[in-house]
């Protein structure tokens, strides 16, 4: 830029960057002081960052000149700088590994650290027919300093039924477009599939046929001749007790007794307190709904003057959220399992766990991201059932 000085007297010059441009452009020499009908030249050093907060287009330039000796002198210079446009992204997928069944869902997250709108689409390479992998086809598009996120659904053709995990590969393409160039982004993650019966069931499913065939040919016959024998000795008891007896007065006739009812009422009975025999079967069903990032919890009481022995659990993740859920039978944590690992799960015992009158079953949900349902659309919060089951009998005194 010239800078001339028309006035009658030396003047010095100070120059002030205005505009889109101010806050990474300078003068140099920043101060200029010239004689009366002469001239020089400044430099304006542009230096823009390569950021996406400096746009790719037309960005306009002012330059405030800045007599010192007469400030009413000032003049403004202006122009206009292209801003030439980059294309920067990173792409990623995430989850890198997912455990499930059968199927479960990804998404590929996009970042545009470019000075310019990214339209990103997904590309599958060829796969085979083991493990089928669902995009959407439609472009997005992403605008400087921004990300997006696209989901994905990869699902096996076949459930695994026995044997150790499979381990499936989950490959895919994120093309972007950005300043007529084009970048490809190649994304790799697993699967695994775990097995519907594991070692650890068909473990637990051995140890409860060698229980029931052991009752079944031990412990049942025992028990049932324990019992015919009882009761054969309780028969003879009473049959002796109302067998006639002899007058007192007849000789060698014993001394008159009470009958054998009466007898009995007369023998203490110790107290004690414990559950009595004859529960009946019950459940309650708990319903946890939790926004994202944010928890909530559900309780189930045991009503007064009860003792519920839980036997059987089931949880439902039928819309497939993401997050915790914790498991709690009074102070003591059950179980904490992640909502990602299962849609549907449940959990047996053989021993009850003997929950007592007015304590709580608790369930817990920590909601990171609430799940797509059957309908399509992503939920609004995340939603959660636990049914706890087995018998609810009453305490007795």
């Amino acid at each position: 830029m010239t800078v001339r000085n028309d006035s009658d007297i030396v003047e010095a010059y100070e120059f002030e960057v205005v505009g889109g441009c101010a806050p990474w452009t300078t003068v140099e020499p920043a101060r200029l002081s010239l004689y009366p009908g002469t001239s020089e030249q400044v430099a304006i050093v542009l230096r823009p960052p390569r950021s996406p907060e400096v746009r790719a287009g037309e960005v306009p330039l002012g330059v405030r000149v800045l007599p010192a000796e007469r400030p009413e002198s000032v003049v403004v210079t202006e122009t206009t700088v292209i801003v030439e446009p980059f294309a920067h992204q990173r792409a990623r997928l995430i989850p890198k590994r997912r455990r499930a069944w059968r199927s479960a869902r990804y998404r590929v997250e996009v970042q545009n650290n470019g000075n310019t709108p990214t339209v990103v689409t997904l590309s599958l390479p060829e796969t085979d027919d083991h493990l089928k992998i669902a995009v959407s086809t439609a472009p997005s598009t992403v605008d400087p300093g921004a990300k997006a996120e696209l989901e994905l659904r990869a699902r096996v053709a076949k459930l695994l039924w026995f044997g150790k995990p499979a381990v499936w590969p989950v490959r895919l393409d994120a093309v972007a477009l950005a300043a007529d160039e084009r970048h490809e982004h190649e994304l790799a993650g697993e699967l695994v599939q775990l097995p519907i019966l594991s070692r650890w069931l068909l473990s637990l499913l051995g140890a409860l046929v060698a229980l029931l065939l052991a009752w079944l040919l031990l412990v049942r016959p025992a028990v049932l001749s324990a019992a015919r024998e009882a009761a054969d000795g309780r028969a003879q008891e009473i049959a002796q007790a109302v067998e006639p007896q002899a007058p007192a007065d007849q000789p060698g006739g014993a001394p008159e007794e009470q009958p054998a009812g009466e007898q009995g009422q007369g023998r203490g009975q110790g107290q004690g307190r414990g559950t009595s025999g004859g529960g009946e079967q019950s459940s309650g069903t708990i319903e946890v709904r939790a926004n994202a990032g944010q928890r909530a919890t559900g309780t189930y009481v045991v009503p007064a003057g009860k003792v519920f022995h839980i036997t059987d659990i089931v949880l439902a993740n039928h819309q497939g959220d993401e997050g915790v859920l914790t498991i709690a039978f009074g102070e003591r944590t059950i179980t904490v399992i992640a909502l990602e690992t299962f849609r549907n799960q449940d959990y047996h015992w053989v021993t009850p766990i003997d929950i007592p009158e007015n304590a709580t079953v608790t369930a817990t949900v920590d909601c990171a991201r609430p799940g797509t349902p059957a309908s399509g659309r992503q939920a609004p919060n995340c939603a959660q059932l636990l049914n706890v089951s087995g018998e609810l009998g009453d305490i007795a005194g």
